[in-house]
């Protein structure tokens, strides 16, 4: 399997780490007694959940420019998975993932509070999204961290899932964005899926 790599545009590279690795999956690390995770396991589904359907639109849609954004299709996460709330009909996808898009090593990965909305181009919906929707799935199913990714890079060598389009991007530009406890979470950029090695 060819893995995914995120590349940034004006922006610290530290942020790689919230989305690089969705597609390519890692062994969770161990809590060790100087840095344990604080969310070792997932949390109750409803932790994850935004309650209030139009709070969670506004947030998708902050993610890229007003003259996109408002003509996006939106997604809201449920306890099954994300549904469509708004169509669109610009061929962007605005959604806000949660922290289980980050690397499963990485310590805000079951932290019921990160919201990192996004809003793909049409080559982004298409074929990054896909990876996003089948992770979410796995998570809400109860999966193991080892059955998710056996399950998306099995997807990913049969072509269930698709290979990254030539100028799949997104907006990541929300003023409101929660990307973990580290509070530098106020960083405006576009975000660039390529297939390689993983940065």
């Amino acid at each position: 399997m060819k893995p995914v790599r995120f590349s940034c545009k004006a922006i610290p590279v530290f942020m790689l780490a919230l989305l690089s690795s969705v597609a390519c999956p890692q062994p969770a690390a161990s809590a060790t007694t100087t840095n344990p995770s604080p969310y070792p396991t997932m949390a109750p589904v409803q932790q994850y959940l935004m309650p209030d359907q139009a709070a969670e639109i506004a947030l998708a849609r902050s993610a890229g420019p007003e003259s996109i954004s408002r003509d996006a299709e939106v997604l809201v996460l449920r306890e099954h998975g994300y549904e469509t709330a708004v169509h669109g009909n610009n061929g962007f996808v605005c959604l806000v993932e949660r922290g289980w898009t980050a690397p499963l090593d990485n310590p805000d990965f079951w932290n019921p509070r990160l919201r990192g909305p996004l809003c793909l181009n049409a080559a982004a919906a298409r074929t990054y999204l896909p990876i996003t929707l089948m992770k979410t799935k796995l998570v809400l199913e109860g999966k193991s961290a080892a059955a998710m990714s056996h399950a998306i890079e099995s997807a990913l060598d049969t072509g269930k899932l698709p290979a990254l389009e030539p100028g799949a991007m997104c907006y990541m530009l929300s003023k409101q964005q929660y990307l973990g406890d580290s509070g530098k979470n106020w960083h405006p950029h576009v975000m660039f899926f390529v297939a390689g090695n993983a940065a």
